[in-house]
């Protein structure tokens, strides 16, 4: 290794923030397995490495013994003194073994250690940008399909949409753009591995908090969200100022707000409620767009009897359930629905 080596290893410095103390390190490290596999390995060995001029010395490290057992390891206090007098038994002699072809090996083992760390460095950069954007919404363009996971390119990486987080029913095909939600960055023997998902409830949150300057200004509030990924959405909003309508803000002039998220999600149905510390009136309006006549709880079990109009409870339960689903998830209260003439026949009974 010469002169312009340790120059590009400064170079690497600056522009990787790849330290050189860490790639010198390595790279004794890597040399001393390299004299192992080449020179023997049954030498205890030190490589030290000049940091201005490259030069590379292999030495041996050796006990000082009255009588050696073990030639690779010891050294006899003869032989010691023959090198220093002031050797005595107990002492640690190092003595340079460095070959004479080990510069050859030298400068191909730093070649390699030095590619690997860059590729270490820039995966670690990469994990620290992604991190710290869990939770977060990222866009991005479809790479390539593999196997029902979609790979997407974000940049200076790319990130996975698994089944498990894709929308049920969806179409993806290459060089679409989507919005997704960061919900995982894990580290991986390949690099970071930044996990994705179109179907997780904090996706829709996100999407709000883009697109209505209230929610991100902290004017309005989201309280909580109910998602059946591709079908429908219920989120509950309220307003810390009491001059600015949540529903209002979350809809947008003629519905342009409300409609760039339900067109990002590909039509997917989103009910906007208001939410009040009034238990009864906030599961009434959690039924949205069904009407609701009265509202019994019972706070023991937070479990709730709704009663709608009879021309009102196939929309007040929805089609297969879901309306009354997601209103229960949104409230986290249990919430049983009878029409008015149900409710009288109980009334009777």
């Amino acid at each position: 290794m010469n002169q312009d080596f340790i120059n590009a290893l400064h170079e690497i410095e600056k522009e990787k923030g790849v330290s050189i103390d860490i790639i010198y390190e390595a790279l004794e490290s890597a040399l001393i397995s390299s004299y192992k596999k080449n020179f023997g390995a049954s030498q205890n060995v030190i490589v030290e490495m000049n940091k201005e001029t490259g030069k590379t010395k292999v030495y041996a490290i050796k006990d000082v013994v009255d009588e050696v057992n073990d030639e690779y390891l010891e050294i006899s206090l003869e032989k010691a003194k023959e090198i220093d007098k002031l050797y005595e038994i107990g002492d640690v002699l190092r003595l340079e073994i460095t070959p004479k072809d080990f510069g050859r090996i030298a400068a191909q083992t730093a070649k390699q250690v030095v590619i690997q760390r860059i590729k270490d460095a820039e995966r670690d950069v990469i994990y620290d940008e992604f991190i710290n954007r869990e939770n977060e919404i990222i866009t991005g363009m479809i790479q390539r399909i593999s196997k029902n996971n979609v790979f997407i390119d974000l940049g200076k990486t790319e990130g996975v949409l698994p089944p498990t987080e894709q929308i049920e029913g969806e179409i993806y095909e290459q060089s679409d753009r989507l919005k997704l939600l960061v919900m995982e960055v894990k580290k991986t023997t390949k690099g970071p591995q930044i996990v994705l998902s179109r179907s997780h409830p904090n996706l829709v949150k996100r999407l709000f908090e883009l697109e209505v300057p209230e929610i991100n200004n902290g004017i309005v509030e989201i309280y909580s969200i109910a998602r059946e990924a591709g079908s429908r959405t219920k989120i509950a909003v309220y307003s810390k100022d009491p001059d600015v309508d949540p529903l209002g803000a979350c809809v947008g002039f003629q519905g342009s707000r409300v409609k760039t998220i339900v067109d990002e999600l590909n039509g997917e149905k989103i009910d906007i409620v208001i939410w009040t510390k009034n238990i009864e009136e906030f599961i009434g309006n959690s039924l949205s767009p069904s009407q609701v006549v009265k509202v019994e709880v019972n706070e023991k079990e937070k479990s709730a009897l709704v009663i709608v109009p009879d021309y009102q409870l196939s929309l007040a339960i929805g089609k297969e359930g879901q309306n009354a689903r997601l209103a229960a998830k949104l409230t986290s209260w249990k919430i049983d629905i009878k029409s008015e003439s149900q409710y009288a026949e109980i009334i009777k009974e």
